[in-house]
């Protein structure tokens, strides 16, 4: 059984910044890959940033220079670190952890970013 617990997302200004995190527990170990995906309303699930083995990254083009990715691995949690925000990042952000023993998704977690 593992576990993917979601926190720190909220309701931030245009320009602020919001730090997310994601912990996996239980049954879950050889971590491949972890990151973040986002959907918004009417909108289709996108690639928002991913972190490899062994720390090699991927950021959606959208995000690219705003948000950073990293992992720590003694904890299993990865987590996402969103400045300058805007409005257009509103969404609910889910985590996906890949791992030898299948692929696993948090529940998700609203960012609404808004004046």
């Amino acid at each position: 059984q593992v576990q993917l617990v979601e926190s720190g997302g909220g309701l931030v200004q245009p320009g602020g910044s919001l730090r997310l995190s994601c912990a996996a527990s239980g049954s879950i170990f050889s971590i491949s890959d972890m990151g973040w995906y986002r959907q918004a309303p009417g909108k289709q699930r996108e690639l928002v940033a991913g972190v490899a083995r062994y720390g090699t990254t991927d950021y959606g083009d959208s995000v690219k220079g705003r948000f950073t990715i990293s992992k720590d691995n003694a904890k299993n949690t990865v987590y996402l670190q969103m400045n300058s925000l805007k409005p257009e990042d509103t969404a609910v952000y889910y985590c996906n952890v890949v791992s030898v023993r299948g692929r696993y998704w948090g529940q998700g977690i609203q960012v609404t970013v808004s004046s």
